[in-house]
């Protein structure tokens, strides 16, 4: 039996944790809010990340427009426990990630930016 969209999402954010072990935690929510797929722990409400994820990449997408920055291409919030990463999944979604504090960030936008192509065919 073909596997449906949600579960091809889902197993690329899999493989994308699995491949990327600074990243604890990944979902893909649409640019209205609603979560498409996701690979949260427990613990964390899906709907607070889609809700707070598509606020971030609404605000991002203003600033960048009236700044003159062109297109945004990613968000990312600094904590003292590590980063959330969003970022852009063609123009309908957006892939946020849970990254651990040491993470080596090249590589987590390199691997983020190669999981959101692949999620946009998806999408």
């Amino acid at each position: 039996m073909a596997k449906s969209r949600t579960e091809l999402m889902v197993d690329r954010l899999r493989e994308l944790q699995a491949s990327t072990p600074d990243i604890e935690a990944s979902a893909v929510v649409s640019v209205d809010g609603l979560i498409m797929a996701s690979s949260l722990p427990q613990g964390i409400e899906e709907d607070r990340v889609s809700a707070m994820s598509a606020a971030m990449i609404s605000l991002g997408e203003r600033i960048a427009g009236e700044l003159g920055r062109g297109d945004l291409e990613q968000v990312y919030i600094r904590g003292d426990s590590g980063y959330v990463i969003l970022m852009a999944v063609g123009e309908e979604a957006v892939l946020t990630s849970l990254i651990r504090e040491n993470a080596r960030l090249g590589l987590i936008f390199l691997d983020m930016k190669r999981a959101a192509d692949d999620l946009e065919n998806l999408v």
